[in-house]
């Protein structure tokens, strides 16, 4: 079964990691809008497992069009970054994919938008990510953990924790601790919140 090996770190500017990128001679993949709908059985056993069930649409801003997945992520396997089994479909049909979840008894548990900037170094895919709430954030995705160190090292990185969680486990505790609705996760929604004590 394919496994996800990654490493996510936060930063304070990813104007900062592009500059890096270029200087290494990275290649520019694509900038996105993603659309995340986040499931979970009835009885809320995939998340109480550390598992994941998703249906990702995309809207592209630069670069080759991708299509809409189904993905489902098994429990975090032991290592200093983060592997788990990660099992993705190409759908033609976002909607469609999420009323069959609906139909088959999984309950969604929120809507969360997320911008997403492609590039590859190496043999690693480096992810730049803006979340709601959250902030910016750096992925770096690739065959093994030595690849995933060499290129967190190059992008002058090394020093910054490895986030274990994923966006999902991140934003829920952000939204609980500041009382804040999670079924919708928007940017839209975020900035009618401009209290600081809403971002991190």
């Amino acid at each position: 079964m394919p496994v996800e090996i990654e490493a996510k770190l936060k930063v304070e500017s990813l104007e900062a990691v592009r500059e890096r990128l270029h200087a290494a001679g990275a290649v520019f993949v694509r900038d996105v809008t993603e659309r995340n709908l986040q499931y979970d059985s009835a009885d809320g056993r995939l998340r109480q497992g550390d598992s994941v069930l998703r249906v990702r649409s995309l809207e592209v801003h630069r670069g080759a069009a991708l299509p809409a997945t189904l993905t489902y992520k098994g429990p975090r396997l032991p290592g200093r970054v983060k592997h788990r089994t990660e099992i993705e479909l190409a759908i033609a049909d976002a909607e469609s994919a999420a009323r069959l979840l609906e139909s088959l008894g999984y309950v969604r548990l929120c809507l969360l938008e997320k911008r997403r900037e492609t590039w590859q170094l190496e043999s690693c895919h480096v992810e730049l990510d803006e979340l709601p709430y959250l902030g910016s954030f750096v992925e770096i995705e690739g065959p093994d953990e030595v690849s995933i160190a060499r290129v967190q090292q190059r992008l002058g990185l090394a020093d910054r924790p490895h986030i274990p969680q994923g966006y999902i486990a991140l934003l829920y505790q952000h939204c609980q601790t500041h009382g804040l609705p999670f079924a919708e996760i928007t940017f839209a929604r975020a900035a009618q919140h401009t209290d600081p004590r809403y971002s991190v």
